[in-house]
């Protein structure tokens, strides 16, 4: 009955725009952002709207600046709209269960992208497996402990502990590296996935321990903060980093070798499948309960085939 009605819901929305013939009457999909600030969103957003234009259909952004409450204000003002199908990046994906059931009680499907909103009240999760790739990061470290410092040395995190999203890649990092007793954690700092706060919290975190090895950043500002830590302190020659999402300057530090590795998502693939997904859902279709894009590890030997991506 339920698949019925959102086919019948898709044709008669489908008829209403061809009879309007104006750009109002047009389906809306409402995508909820954590931010506009970091290129990852952005490029999310222009992934859902690619897969909107093919489909005829409009999409709405909301800016949650980093706020859960005004995520769920994003929320409950796109059910108030009757939005078509909400796609919603959850900068808390407990705090914002609420809205998201009541979006669904409304008859509206939503997907949640890159962070997971417990599967119900979201219909389905498109992203990437964040534990899995910090821990594949994890995995990776030991190893090259193991390779050049004789299975001892000192990390540092820098994290977003406002993100479920960069908990989740800090947790399978630790999983993975408490593994090896010579590893030793000298702190974890947080950005909260704001810029100008991940650099304050990076050089903290290196004045505080002055013979770290390596940083583990978590999310796109914490890396680039972990970046200009290192060289506004001269330690480029000492300190490495690993981390999430590239950005001209992570480009720059794998160049120079005191970027390691850098853990590439498809954010353009993300939002345009979410998209896909909630359209599926409106003509009744099924869809996967979680779909995963995978990840790139950027490294030094491959860094030449992502310059694109920074107009070079």
């Amino acid at each position: 009955m339920r698949r019925t009605t959102q086919a019948a819901l898709w044709t008669l929305m489908v008829l209403m725009v061809a009879a309007a013939g104006c750009a109002q009457a047009r389906p809306t999909v409402g995508l909820v952002l954590i931010n506009l600030q970091a290129r990852f969103f952005n490029e999310l957003r222009e992934g859902a709207e690619k897969a909107a234009a093919e489909a005829g259909v409009d999409v709405k952004v909301i800016d949650g600046n980093n706020d859960p409450a005004r995520q769920v204000q994003g929320v409950e003002s796109l059910v108030t709209q009757r939005a078509a199908a909400i796609v919603v990046v959850a900068v808390d994906p407990e705090g914002i269960k609420s809205a998201v059931a009541a979006a669904r009680d409304a008859g509206i499907p939503v997907i949640g992208v890159d962070a997971r909103v417990s599967v119900p009240p979201a219909r389905a999760f498109v992203g990437v497996d964040n534990r899995g790739a910090g821990a594949q990061a994890g995995r990776d470290l030991v190893r090259l402990v193991n390779e050049t410092l004789g299975g001892s040395a000192r990390i540092g995190i820098v994290g977003a502990f406002n993100s479920l999203i960069q908990n989740e890649r800090r947790d399978g990092f630790l999983d993975a590296v408490r593994t090896s007793p010579g590893i030793v954690i000298g702190g974890t700092v947080d950005s909260r996935n704001v810029q100008e706060q991940a650099l304050a919290a990076a050089e903290n975190l290196l004045t505080a321990n002055e013979k770290l090895d390596f940083v583990y950043a978590t999310g796109e500002p914490a890396l680039i903060g972990a970046i200009a830590a290192v060289e506004s302190q001269g330690r480029t020659d000492r300190v490495r980093i690993i981390g999430w999402d590239l950005s001209p300057q992570a480009i720059r530090g794998l160049r120079q070798g005191f970027v390691h590795a850098v853990i590439q998502q498809d954010a353009h693939q993300q939002g345009y499948q979410a998209v896909v997904a909630a359209l599926k859902l409106l003509r009744g279709d099924a869809v996967p309960e979680q779909t995963f894009i995978p990840i790139t590890v950027v490294t030094r030997s491959n860094v030449d085939r992502f310059e694109h991506l920074f107009g070079k």
